[in-house]
């Protein structure tokens, strides 16, 4: 079984203006159109069997419309192959009572997303939620390192990731893009001897631009084969999860990315899809 932990769509009255926006900070070209429909033509045209949305709350207004969204995404993933997680934010005045609800409404966990938050990882106000997902028994699923939309901005370092782990109880902590998208010799640095997984959302190959010369050619590349293939070994097969951040990266194209790398076949099926079953139940 093949699992896309990663994935991002839009309601699709909204999904064509976003994903315009969107285009337009990060310089490159959506591979959909951003819509639950375009996620699952992709995922059939991938051979992708399962997708973990990934909701983000911009404001404390979102967080209970998102998540009543996400599980009616959730109820229906037996049949469509595409599950959600809920969202938080760390500003959100009801945040405990919410991670309850979100238990409740038989989500497996939330998604944080400290640079459009604009919170630090570490903050208190993050650890309290940590913390009650843990409790919980919800994973957390966390942008990590430098985002392609806000240049030089890091809410997720490394050091930041550490140091919240130290601080609060046992949670199941997913971060993003290898752990911190072009943080990754610090993630290989700090990270190994923690708990956490990663995902390997556009992590591989390079920045597909849209053509307005943002970009030099150096600046499109991203983590190389040898990099990846040793943080799976500094990390252990079994903490790493196939992710792609569809739109953003195309499904198939990162799938035959994952394949062409040097990986024994049984952590090749872990990374695609064991891990991500035995983690999150699907």
């Amino acid at each position: 079984m093949i699992i896309d932990i990663h994935t991002h769509i839009f309601p699709d009255k909204i999904a064509a203006a976003t994903l315009d926006k969107l285009q337009s900070l990060s310089h490159s070209c959506p591979f959909t159109d951003g819509t639950q429909s375009g996620l699952a033509a992709s995922m059939d045209h991938s051979g992708i069997d399962a997708s973990l949305v990934l909701p983000v709350a911009t404001n404390t207004r979102q967080v209970e419309h998102v998540n009543d969204s996400s599980a009616r995404i959730n109820d229906l993933g037996s049949q469509t192959g595409i599950y959600s997680l809920g969202c938080m934010h760390p500003d959100f005045s009801g945040w405990k009572e919410e991670l309850s609800r979100i238990q409740r409404l038989g989500l497996k966990g939330i998604k944080l997303h400290p640079v459009y938050q604009g919170v630090n990882f570490d903050d208190p106000r993050y650890l309290r939620i940590l913390d009650r997902c843990g409790e919980l028994g919800l994973v957390v699923l966390t942008h990590a390192g430098l985002d392609i939309g806000f240049p030089g901005k890091v809410n997720v370092s490394p050091a930041m990731v550490l140091r919240a782990v130290r601080e609060v109880g046992p949670v199941k902590l997913i971060l993003a893009h290898m752990g911190g998208w072009r943080n990754w010799d610090e993630v290989e640095q700090l990270l190994p001897e923690t708990s956490v997984c990663l995902d390997t959302a556009f992590c591989l190959g390079q920045i597909t631009p849209n053509g307005d010369g943002y970009y030099g050619p150096r600046d499109l590349d991203l983590m190389t084969g040898k990099q990846f293939v040793s943080l799976v070994e500094r990390f252990g097969a079994g903490r790493i999860l196939f992710g792609t951040d569809s739109p953003w990266g195309g499904q198939a194209e990162s799938l035959a990315q994952i394949r062409a790398l040097p990986l024994s076949p049984a952590d090749q099926a872990a990374i695609l899809g064991g891990n991500a079953q035995k983690l999150l139940g699907l």
